[in-house]
């Protein structure tokens, strides 16, 4: 029973290429029968596949007591096995107090930076944080999407891989992972809270799913996941012709998203609404907040004549203005909105132009690997002809899919930092100015490209480690001063 189970675990990891050998792994183990199941596998894989695994344990400093022992047990299980155990320890409730959030949502992103966190400190890029999410949390959390409202993204539920995070478990029943472990003879803690009705999820798993795989279809979860999967390769699908019809549409504007209406008028109904998204991704750092009905409000402004606006969330706004010939949609960030004196965060779209105070004209390019032209740099590169990026000053080539947020240029803030070698170590940029003596009065001035408060550039000095151009790179982002340096 146990090696079906865990030949059932490979091939999906396979599957969704999880993992390669050697590779660092950061494993968040709670004590749960989830996270125990993950963990054994993994000290399975790891003599198999020569790879670089850690436990990572967080105390949320909620249930005093249980929690302790929890800590006590996983540190056990790591210290069996030789495998490196990290504790962390949080007081999520003032967390969650102080950054407004759910205890719930706290907790998420108390977990997730501490597994980042910990990846970091081993310097390895190409590392991967395995989190144990099984097919019943996948199909709670279709259904909980569904509840309140959805797309093609939401209904197919937590994905396989999500960047660096892998989830090897989506494949198993909660009944599976739990007869893996008596079979193992492993024991597992168990958290009262997830009996309790506090939380919408906990209500979905101890009401809706008993009934649902008594009365329904025994197979329910089985049967949802299956759906997911579908789900997730359309959204895929959709969403390249979302990005294709979108650079149809768009015209470079600075830090805003121009869309010609007459050609967005010519697309499908349902992947014009995805282009409506998808620019609006350019000018924030989410669309968690944005929806169906906030899209339907800009597509009432295409059969508008005249220059009319509506507001949105996160201080963006969508307008339609009336150009020379055509009619152009405008989504932007709402003027006046930083803090007086302070200089504008600009906001950039790709493809686009715009003016950098201190760098002149910049312009950005999208390129795709599979689409550049034979001989160029970039190419030779790839194809093995030349093992080295080329250096330019006035042209800088980064790793877009790890890019994670809406890219700005901005002067520097509190919190920056670049990663600053292959190991992937952090430096202050503060530290950094200083240590490149640049003189104080030029460091509040220079603009430099942000992804969050990870530099990806600081101009006339260099690029982020973490950003450069590797053999995985599928898509690239260029960035050319057509003015020089």
């Amino acid at each position: 029973m146990d090696q079906r189970i865990f030949r059932k675990v490979k091939a999906y990891m396979e599957r969704y290429h999880m993992l390669a050998p050697g590779d660092t792994v950061v494993a968040g183990v709670s004590g749960g029968a989830d996270s125990v199941c993950l963990f054994l596998m993994l000290c399975e894989l790891a003599e198999e596949m020569q790879l670089c695994l850690t436990a990572v344990h967080v105390n949320h400093g909620i249930r005093k007591g249980e929690a302790e022992a929890d800590a006590e047990y996983v540190e056990h299980l790591c210290r069996e096995r030789k495998i490196p155990f990290v504790l962390v320890r949080e007081d999520v409730r003032t967390y969650a107090e102080r950054e407004h959030l759910s205890e719930e949502e706290a907790g998420r992103k108390v977990r997730y930076q501490a597994f980042e966190k910990v990846l970091d400190q081993y310097g390895s890029s190409d590392g991967k944080i395995a989190v144990a999410h099984n097919a019943n949390d996948r199909a709670e959390t279709m259904l909980f999407h569904l509840f309140r409202g959805t797309g093609l993204a939401g209904a197919s539920g937590i994905k396989p891989v999500r960047g660096r995070i892998i989830r090897p478990l989506l494949c198993l029943s909660r009944e599976e992972i739990e007869a893996y472990l008596k079979e193992k003879q492993v024991s597992f803690c168990i958290d009262r809270t997830n009996m309790e009705d506090t939380y919408t999820r906990n209500r979905i798993r101890n009401h809706i799913f008993p009934y649902v795989e008594k009365q329904v279809c025994r197979q329910a979860v089985e049967h949802m996941c299956e759906t997911a999967d579908i789900l997730a390769e359309a959204e895929n699908y959709i969403r390249k012709q979302a990005e294709e019809a979108y650079r149809r549409c768009a015209a470079a504007q600075d830090d805003a998203v121009e869309l010609h209406i007459n050609r967005l008028l010519e697309e499908e109904p349902f992947i014009r609404r995805q282009v409506l998204l998808f620019g609006l991704e350019q000018v924030t750092e989410g669309r968690r907040d944005l929806t169906s009905v906030h899209v339907k409000e800009i597509e009432k402004l295409l059969d508008k004549d005249g220059s009319k606006q509506i507001s949105l969330p996160y201080g963006l706004v969508a307008r339609r203005e009336p150009l020379k010939g055509y009619s152009s949609l405008i989504l932007c960030r709402e003027r006046n909105t930083e803090p007086a004196g302070q200089p504008a965060a600009l906001r950039i779209s790709i493809p686009g132009r715009m003016e950098i105070p201190g760098l002149g004209k910049v312009e950005l390019t999208l390129l795709e690997r599979g689409e550049l032209p034979p001989g160029s740099e970039m190419a030779d590169f790839f194809s093995g002809k030349s093992q080295f990026i080329p250096q330019k000053s006035c042209t800088k080539w980064f790793d877009y899919d790890r890019i994670t947020k809406s890219l700005v240029f901005r002067i520097r803030e509190k919190g920056d930092y670049l990663t600053i070698n292959g190991k992937l170590s952090r430096k202050k940029l503060k530290d950094y100015m200083i240590e490149e003596k640049i003189p104080k009065n030029r460091r509040e001035k220079i603009y430099v490209l942000a992804d969050g408060s990870h530099i990806l550039w600081v101009p006339g000095y260099r690029i982020s480690e973490y950003y450069k151009i590797t053999e995985n790179t599928e898509h690239i982002l260029q960035v050319q001063l057509r003015g020089g340096l």
